[in-house]
């Protein structure tokens, strides 16, 4: 019997836009929670748009990737506004906002030390309650940010034995030592919070929805697998014996190590998934809609030895997704959720995900293989999905279009011909886009970059590389009015509201 998982708003057609915080103009390093994201969520209700998609939230390692963070729970202190701050008073001066990223951490820093004398009872009431409420993460992340700090940005795994390993004696020490950069932590997380919740409630004023990311598995180095080692799978130093990552797939002819590790599904289930329900339920309550990314690992994952250099040789082994997912729904009955089911997958994978009744995605750039059956071509696709032009992962469309080999680019136009009445000449992105809105799926969802009609240099990720990623971002001049009006014409046209 299907289990229903996911709110109405999933149940009628709706338009959304796929843009990281990261990817918002900014006259810092990288996009944030300021005036610019408040701008973008008015952009969307001027063209109709109900959703607003973003990568995770988490807060990244030296990277930038937003599916390798420090934390399952804490949200990447880049994307505070120094603005907002500014206007509380805690930020005096102007040249305070002016400066490099670097200096972030010691400019929240003197916020908090501000905030310290400034803030009225009730903000200062707010701060204990927020600490209190989300202690079951932040005490150990904050412990763990400051001794990453103490041991100059090293891995947990490499701190000294009585740090790697948690003496209770040693950590109650350096509670004492670090109370100090802790609290600023705290309070880094408190600011955080509050933005995106403010964010969250503007949004929801112009009908606007946030769509979050979560990725399914976490890092090694993070403040989950140092504080709870039991629930990942180690040996008995706490190396990893095995890392997460997929087959040769369409991106890659070796697979994708990602080096996460493993899931002790064992020992999750002892009580009752509780880290997996606390995430899920911090998540829910940042977002309207959240994405499991690699969601086929829920049914099994694909694991690889620790020493192999590549995913080439790997194996599949089951995990609980079942009783996973029904201790979510018991937990979070009214959480929304989005199964990112791309890749190998199994008839047990869509029977696991149909049994709750989750959307799975559609990439029409994956539909021109030329087989008839293929899952993404338009006229194959259910409306309980979440159709998209292209994803994080994707080239641009336009880049797509023109890196397409003969094969595909002749079903792709034939496809176009066979869809319009008269001879068509390929407007592309314009095509894909109308394609994707006039889909059957309830959900369609165009990156940014395709709508400010954009080639490969402007594309977000591509899987398999380790550099050159994250790092895009675009201006308003990018859009040009008669772009605006085209998008809501095209939402519009195909009653998506």
């Amino acid at each position: 019997m299907k289990q229903k998982l996911y709110a109405p708003l999933l149940k009628k057609r709706r338009a959304g836009v796929l843009l990281h915080i990261s990817s918002l103009p900014s006259a810092h390093y990288v996009g944030d929670l300021g005036a610019e994201a408040y701008r973008f969520v008015d952009f969307l209700h001027d063209i109709g748009a109900t959703v607003w998609q973003t990568l995770p939230i988490n807060m990244p390692h030296a990277d930038n990737s937003p599916y390798q963070a420090l934390s399952a729970f804490a949200g990447n202190p880049d994307f505070i506004s120094l603005e907002a701050l500014q206007s509380q008073g805690l930020l005096l001066r102007k040249a305070d906002t002016d400066v490099l990223i670097t200096s972030k951490t010691q400019l929240l820093a003197s916020a908090y030390e501000a905030f310290k004398i400034r803030a009225e009872k009730k903000e200062q009431r707010a701060f204990t309650a927020f600490c209190k409420k989300q202690a079951h993460w932040l005490d150990d992340f904050a412990l763990f940010l400051a001794l990453r700090s103490k041991f100059n940005q090293t891995g947990w795994h490499t701190w000294p034995e009585a740090y790697k390993n948690r003496d209770a004696k040693t950590l109650k020490q350096a509670r004492k030592e670090l109370a100090h950069e802790i609290a600023v932590i705290q309070f880094t997380q408190f600011v955080f919070f509050t933005q995106w919740l403010s964010l969250k409630a503007y949004a929801a004023t112009k009908n606007v929805h946030l769509f979050g990311d979560i990725p399914i598995f976490v890092a090694y180095d993070s403040a989950d697998v140092w504080a709870q080692p039991h629930l990942f799978k180690l040996d008995a130093d706490k190396n990893m014996t095995v890392v997460a990552g997929v087959p040769p797939d369409y991106f890659s002819s070796t697979g994708q190590r990602w080096g996460n590790p493993h899931y002790n599904w064992d020992a999750m289930a002892a009580d009752g998934y509780a880290w997996w329900i606390s995430r899920m339920a911090t998540q829910s309550e940042l977002f309207d809609i959240v994405r499991i990314d690699h969601f086929r690992g829920l049914e099994a994952a694909w694991e690889i030895a620790a020493s192999e250099d590549t995913a080439i040789n790997g194996q599949w082994v089951l995990a609980p997704g079942d009783e996973l997912l029904a201790a979510i729904k018991q937990a979070l009955p009214n959480i929304c959720l989005v199964a990112e089911d791309l890749g190998i997958i199994t008839d047990e994978v869509d029977a696991l995900r149909n049994k709750y009744n989750l959307p799975g995605m559609k990439i029409l750039q994956f539909a021109f293989s030329g087989a008839e059956d293929n899952p993404y071509l338009p006229q194959n696709i259910e409306k309980n999905s979440v159709v998209y032009t292209g994803t994080h992962d994707n080239d641009t469309t336009l880049g797509w279009h023109i890196n397409l080999d003969e094969h595909q680019r002749g079903h792709f136009h034939r496809h176009l011909s066979s869809t319009h009445s008269e001879e068509h000449q390929p407007d592309i992105p314009a095509d894909l886009i109308n394609m994707a809105l006039a889909s059957a799926a309830n959900l369609a969802i165009i990156p940014m970059q395709d709508i400010l009609v954009l080639d490969s240099s402007h594309r977000m990720n591509t899987p398999g590389t380790s550099s050159g990623n994250w790092h895009w971002r675009f201006n308003w001049q990018q859009l040009s009015e008669e772009q605006k009006k085209t998008i809501a014409k095209a939402i519009a046209r195909t009653r998506r509201k």
